[in-house]
């Protein structure tokens, strides 16, 4: 009887007050002891308010039915597929959205529709590679920051591949710390991609110069990631620069000079196709046969085994880096001893001595800037410990 009256009324009523007594019916439906007909006859009172042509009473509907899991259904699908204004609080909070619902609107609705799936709470992985395969930056970018979305490996790369240029998307994947090591690689030379555009365009570098400049600090920033992957996370990273052609020689030979042996390994044994065991055998035998045949087998220039077995060589002297800072510069007197090396081997080619004399200078600046660096803090220090004497 009630409900046969809220009909016969609604339909004169103002928009306003049509909203406000959609709200109380629809809270009513949810809390309230119906009979079975009163429950019904509700239903289809709220069924029938879709089609309101006041967006303020599918608004109020939504509001009310947007987290309930005991809403009707056949309304909850509805409101998420009508405007942005009304359907918003449904996909980010509705649990009777099923998975294939939510990746077909992200499919099909707007950036804001995009982004309110983005923020749900425990976002399944298909949702989220729909989001990061057809969603705006925007959306993207919501799914990175919400801590309670799962993510597939592919996902993160595919938000890399089409957003990796925005600088708000790389500086909130570059934060997360479980973000995977080939992942990291790639917005690190999206980075460098984009600067190197960027410096080109207003005619500060030639384009030469700027490529050369952001592919030395793209392997400087591989070396200072693999120094913190272990296992099969190194192994993917190492994947990763094979695929995009980014593990050259020269790569391999900063790592060994770093002092970075597990990158080192588990390059050769990515190219190689041999074991890491059977690699750090053959290494660790320290015969130039065995080390030259496997060099080989890992398609590496002949040019260069005259400076791999000299910085291995240095390297088994200098002994293993214990720390992941220490494992991410160049190692100045092994760079100098193997370019020492090479200058005095007629069969050097010239390319090998200019990358040796670049490692070189590279060194030499960094080691420079840790010396001042430790300077200045000494001498920070130096009253502190004056006035604990003192005392």
């Amino acid at each position: 009887m009630i409900v046969r009256q809220f009909i016969n009324w609604i339909r004169t009523a103002p928009a306003g007050e049509r909203a406000e007594a959609t709200r109380a019916l629809a809270r009513a439906w949810l809390i309230s002891d119906l009979s079975e007909d009163d429950r019904i006859a509700a239903e289809g009172a709220l069924l029938m308010l879709l089609d309101d042509p006041s967006p303020l009473v599918r608004q109020a509907m939504a509001e009310v039915f947007a987290r309930s899991a005991e809403a009707p259904a056949a309304i909850v699908q509805a409101l998420a597929v009508d405007q942005p204004g009304i359907a918003l609080p449904v996909l980010e909070h509705s649990p009777l959205l099923i998975d294939a619902d939510l990746v077909d609107i992200v499919a099909t609705g707007n950036n804001e529709m995009q982004c309110a799936i983005a923020r749900r709470i425990n976002l399944p992985a298909s949702v989220g590679a729909a989001i990061a395969e057809v969603g705006c930056a925007a959306a993207a970018l919501e799914l990175i920051e919400n801590a309670n979305a799962e993510l597939a490996p592919f996902s993160w790369d595919r938000i890399v591949e089409r957003h990796g240029h925005l600088a708000a998307i790389r500086e909130a994947m570059l934060v997360l710390e479980g973000l995977p090591a080939a992942t990291r690689m790639a917005l690190v030379a999206k980075l460098s991609e984009t600067l190197a555009q960027f410096v080109v365009a207003r005619n500060w570098l030639s384009a030469d110069r700027a490529g050369r400049i952001a592919s030395e600090a793209c392997e400087r920033s591989t070396v200072h990631i693999a120094a913190r992957s272990r296992g099969e996370e190194m192994r993917g990273l190492v994947a990763h620069l094979r695929t995009t052609g980014q593990l050259t020689a020269g790569l391999i030979l900063r790592a060994l000079l770093s002092g970075n042996l597990e990158l080192f390994h588990a390059a050769l044994a990515e190219l190689s196709g041999l074991p890491q065991a059977r690699i750090a055998a053959l290494l660790h035998d320290r015969g130039a046969a065995s080390l030259d045949a496997l060099l080989i087998r890992a398609g590496l220039p002949e040019s260069t085994f005259a400076a791999f077995r000299a910085a291995l060589e240095a390297s088994h002297e200098a002994g293993y880096v214990g720390s992941i800072d220490g494992a991410v510069r160049l190692r100045r007197r092994m760079v100098e001893r193997v370019l020492t090396h090479c200058e005095t081997d007629r069969q050097a080619a010239e390319p090998l001595l200019i990358l040796l004399r670049r490692f070189a200078t590279e060194s030499a600046r960094e080691e420079a800037r840790v010396f001042c660096e430790e300077l200045v803090a000494e001498e920070a220090l130096a009253p502190l410990e004056h006035d604990l004497i003192a005392a």
